[in-house]
């Protein structure tokens, strides 16, 4: 039940009381002095609906191709691990564990960039790129070190490199969101439609029951604005905000790493 709660606030909040009051006090005011007038609905339609549905859109598409690289990324990480594990003879217990700190390092500075503020991006990056530099250089030092051939080597270092494509994928899509303008656009006429309608709300209150007549502008309202509000929650699918956010849970992962290893030799 509190689940259902958190989720409904999440795309109901206090913008959507504001306005929803607004709406009616307008709505009564234009009631009051005869203020009427049928406005088109098509307005509605071509100002804030398809603006705010191709918004959803193409943030969706964003969140899905972030994840899309997550996975890759997730991939990566163990195929390098049990690069280092697995593909040795008789690893050294101390060099495997160095792996696995090197994982979890990177993992973390991975979390702290895109969970923090695009204010403290260049910081953050700079500590991914120590970890992608602590790889490269556990590949040139350990691995070969331990004999690992040459032809091997090459191709865990293949793994480091898409990892890395697929860090710049979602660095991309954490700085570039969808149009700002569109947004903007839109936002305003959340805003401000549900009260400029007030007259056609007071010519439809002739058609109603007393006290109905201020149900259409409340769910007019609720609807646009639960809209924008699910629109912004997409916007940011790392802000661990909304319900949709990817999820980063990285002591749950580096737990995975560590199963038993069979060997079928």
């Amino acid at each position: 039940m509190k689940l259902h709660i958190k989720r409904f606030l999440l795309i109901v909040n206090l913008q959507t009381l504001l306005i929803s009051g607004l709406a009616v006090i307008s709505t009564a005011i234009c009631i009051h002095f005869k203020y009427e007038a049928e406005f088109p609905l098509t307005l509605v339609a071509t100002s804030i609906i398809f603006p705010i549905v191709f918004s959803i859109g193409g943030a969706y598409k964003r969140r899905e191709a972030a994840l899309k690289e997550y996975a890759a990324i997730k991939g990566y990480l163990r195929a390098i691990y049990f690069v280092s594990r697995d593909w040795i003879d008789a690893p050294k217990p101390e060099n495997v564990t160095k792996m696995n700190n090197i994982i979890y390092d990177f993992f973390s500075n991975f979390k702290i960039m895109f969970t923090s503020p695009k204010s403290d991006l260049i910081e953050n990056e700079k500590r991914v790129y120590d970890s992608f530099s602590d790889f490269s250089l556990y590949i040139k030092h350990e691995l070969r070190g331990e004999g690992l051939s040459a032809g091997e080597c090459s191709r865990t270092n293949q793994y480091l490199q898409k990892m890395m494509i697929s860090f710049e994928s979602i660095k991309h899509i954490y700085q570039y969101r969808t149009p700002r303008t569109l947004r903007a656009f839109s936002s305003l006429f959340i805003k401000v439609l549900p009260i400029v309608y007030g007259p056609y709300f007071a010519f439809k209150a002739e058609e109603m029951s007393w006290g109905l007549e201020f149900v259409i502008p409340i769910l007019l309202t609720m609807i646009l604005v639960s809209l924008e509000n699910i629109q912004e929650h997409l916007e940011n699918p790392f802000d661990q905000i909304g319900e949709d956010d990817i999820k980063f849970n990285v002591d749950k992962f580096i737990e995975r790493l560590n199963h038993k290893s069979t060997d079928s030799n």
